[in-house]
């Protein structure tokens, strides 16, 4: 082998590891990038499985937070109380469940929390409370909440508690039980208003705020 043909099959060594990487780049750009929501989500049509709620109290039941401490929704003081109830968020690097994006209302964990975020402040001077509820373990929302620096607590129903108590809408993906989108606002330990279904997520945290404003309670601290 020449010298300039032995370069060259070293160049060619050199520059095919930067090669696969770029070419599997958009994919992986892809997976992780739950902030953001496909132009062509599927939109979730009303299947009654909420209209139950309004008028229930909410049960008197601890759940796990991200505070690390156990919180019953029942027995917080604010005026108001708003859990926004999500099926689950992504984790940056891993591929969501096969055929999540054509499942209608499952697509927007992430946008939606983002939106709670950067409204929290807004929500507060209105008198509620936030909280995030999904069905998934502690340990797998205390990522989430550090990763998009989430100011309030996220509840875990792993054990289905409150589901199965208020009787929440689920389905089902990849073997696992997951709510479906709803927000509840509590007042007093009863719940007066419930959004559902809840589309779409990235712009949802506006609307209940413009629901709150319309409604205010008399006075709150």
């Amino acid at each position: 082998m020449t010298d300039g043909s032995h370069f060259r099959s070293r160049r060619a060594l050199l520059v095919l590891p930067w090669a696969l990487a770029l070419r599997h780049l958009p994919a992986m750009a892809q997976q992780t990038d739950f902030k953001q929501l496909p132009p062509d989500l599927p939109e979730p049509q009303d299947d009654g499985g909420a209209r139950h709620l309004i008028g229930m109290a909410l049960p008197d039941l601890e759940l796990p937070s991200t505070s690390d401490r156990r919180v019953n929704l029942s027995k917080v003081s604010s005026p108001r109380v708003v859990i926004y109830c999500y099926p689950r968020t992504g984790e940056p690097g891993k591929p969501s469940p096969a055929g999540w994006d054509q499942i209608p209302g499952a697509r927007g964990c992430t946008p939606e929390t983002c939106g709670f975020r950067d409204h929290h402040k807004d929500l507060a001077k209105l008198g509620a409370d936030v909280y995030g509820l999904s069905t998934q373990s502690t340990a797998y929302q205390h990522e989430m909440v550090h990763r998009l620096e989430v100011p309030f607590e996220v509840l875990s129903d792993e054990q289905f508690a409150l589901t199965g108590a208020l009787r929440l809408p689920t389905f089902t993906a990849d073997g696992m039980t997951l709510l479906k989108r709803l927000t509840i606002v509590a007042r007093g330990g009863r719940i007066e208003q419930v959004f559902y279904p809840v589309f779409p997520p990235d712009t949802h945290a506006e609307q209940v705020v413009a629901w709150l404003k319309a409604h205010p309670v008399a006075s709150h601290g």
